[in-house]
């Protein structure tokens, strides 16, 4: 930068320093602002990555779940926890849930100390789960009559995705206050996509798992025909994978022990997502699918094959335990 006309040298430079001092105290003032503080319910193998990620990202945040260990685990990492979902929605008007199944979220948000028994007005209730898209709705006008909001955004991408933040969000509600839930949600995923109203974020959702549950089977029995047939299983996922026949559960969750890194399959099927809950979702699926009268032959297929493995005690491993139960049926 050129000194000034009329200046001189020693003013000027002065005149460079009050610059460079101001803008960094306005740098320092932007940077030190504090967050509004979220609230978050449910720290299971996904949500706990998902709070984390807000705490990350600088969120003062309020933690509910019944499990204490997971809750002092957040605690460790400066969360603040509550002693109940009530406590979490008096002290704060966005919140984030993430829990198992409909009759969990019921019990959130609808119990006697759940959040609608305190929750604030104008405050935005996100419901990460994977639930009945009619328990959404239901919920949603509950919301209203508390004059708050309600949104469905359930995720796919799995336990890894969740904890690099790379997690797809399929919001259900209103755009303006999807618009309002965007930031927050972008810093727990790379995806935030809005599909109508509420609801439609869960039939997304249970749409995306029916073809994940039929394709980790199909991946599950191509896997083992091959190495019945003499082939080598990562060079067997090698070639799924450059071909027509690649798919999620044959390049980033292969059911095989060994051929991928970090994957619940190469870890006794430990963490994950559930054999039990894939059921349940399936489940859904097929309640939706009567409702609508729409054919889906597979997906029945698919629910009923999961519920023989969750009979056969695998409802607590990651549900690419299919590979699993198919070893065992040859053995027997």
């Amino acid at each position: 930068m050129s000194s000034v006309p009329g200046m001189s040298k020693k003013m000027f430079h002065r005149l460079l320093q009050v610059i460079s001092v101001t803008k960094h105290r306005q740098f320092s003032a932007s940077s030190n602002m504090k967050k509004e503080t979220v609230g978050f319910v449910g720290l299971g193998n996904m949500g706990n990555h998902m709070a984390r990620n807000l705490i990350k990202n600088g969120y003062p945040i309020v933690v509910f779940d019944v499990n204490t260990d997971s809750t002092n685990s957040l605690k460790s990492d400066g969360a603040s926890v509550a002693s109940s979902p009530a406590e979490v929605a008096s002290a704060v008007t966005k919140i984030v849930t993430m829990l198992p199944e409909s009759s969990h979220v019921q019990e959130v948000y609808n119990g006697s100390k759940g959040i609608f028994s305190t929750v604030q007005k104008d405050s935005i209730l996100i419901d990460s789960s994977t639930i009945d898209p009619s328990v959404s709705q239901h919920m949603a006008s509950e919301a209203q009559k508390k004059g708050s909001v309600y949104l469905d955004a359930p995720v796919s991408g799995g336990v890894n995705a969740a904890r690099d933040a790379l997690l797809t969000f399929m919001v259900g509600g209103p755009e303006t206050h999807f618009n309002q839930a965007n930031e927050l949600l972008s810093l727990m995923g790379k995806n935030v996509v809005h599909c109508g109203a509420v609801g439609t974020g869960q039939a997304a959702k249970i749409c995306n798992n029916m073809l994940l549950g039929i394709s980790m089977i199909g991946t599950a029995e191509t896997m083992n025909l091959g190495m019945k047939l003499g082939l080598d299983p990562k060079m067997l996922a090698k070639i799924l994978n450059m071909s027509s026949g690649r798919c999620w559960s044959s390049e980033v969750y292969n059911p095989v022990p060994g051929v991928l890194e970090g994957v619940p399959s190469s870890n006794d099927y430990k963490g994950g997502f559930g054999t039990a809950l894939m059921t349940k979702d399936l489940g859904l699926a097929q309640s939706a699918a009567t409702t609508t009268k729409a054919p889906t032959p597979l997906g029945s297929v698919a629910h009923q094959l999961y519920r023989t493995m969750v009979n056969h005690g695998l409802g607590g491993k990651d549900f690419s335990s299919a590979y699993l139960f198919l070893q065992d049926k040859n053995q027997k």
